[in-house]
C-alpha cells in the first residue's frame, strides 16, 4: 500500500474518462456529462459519481448542470494518456493489422505499460519507419 504522501496511479477508469473528456475537449470546445456517457455508452448517473470522484481528486472542476473542465493535472494526465494511446497505435499500424484489433489490444495495453517500455517502443516505431523493407518482412512472417 502506498504511503499517504505517494500518488496513486489513476486506474483504468479514471484514465479512460481522462481521455475521452479531453477528446471531447477538442473536437467540441466543451464536456457535458451527457456527452461523456453517449461516448462511453454508459449512464449519465454512472458518469457523474466518476465526474464528482475526479473533481474531489483536483482533476477537473465541476459544476452541477454546467459542465466541467480539466485542471492543469487532469489535462497533463490526459495529454500522457493520449500520448500513450497514439504510441502503441501507431506501433501495432505498421504491421498492417486490422482497426478494431489495434483498438482492443491498445484499450487493454495503454493502462498497463511502464513508462521504460513505452519508451522502447516509440525508438523502436521511429526506427521501423525508417525501414519499410524490414517492415514488410515482418508483416509477411507474421501474416497467419
Amino acid at each position: 500500500m502506498p504511503a499517504k504522501s505517494e500518488k496513486r496511479p489513476a486506474s483504468s477508469a479514471v484514465e479512460d474518462y481522462l481521455e475521452r473528456i479531453l477528446e471531447l475537449i477538442k473536437t467540441k470546445g466543451y464536456a457535458r456529462v451527457a456527452d461523456i456517457a453517449r461516448s462511453l455508452g454508459i449512464s449519465q448517473a454512472s458518469v457523474t459519481n466518476m465526474i464528482q470522484r475526479l473533481d474531489a481528486e483536483g482533476l477537473l472542476k465541476y459544476e452541477k448542470y454546467r459542465g466541467l473542465v480539466l485542471t492543469t493535472a487532469g489535462e497533463t494526465l490526459a495529454k500522457n494518456i493520449t500520448r500513450r494511446h497514439r504510441l502503441l497505435t501507431d506501433f501495432l499500424n505498421l504491421f498492417g493489422l486490422d482497426e478494431q484489433v489495434i483498438f482492443h489490444d491498445v484499450e487493454g495495453m495503454e493502462h498497463h505499460i511502464s513508462p521504460p517500455t513505452l519508451r522502447a517502443i516509440e525508438a523502436l516505431t521511429a526506427q521501423l519507419e525508417r525501414q519499410p523493407a524490414l517492415v514488410a518482412r515482418v508483416r509477411e512472417a507474421a501474416r497467419p
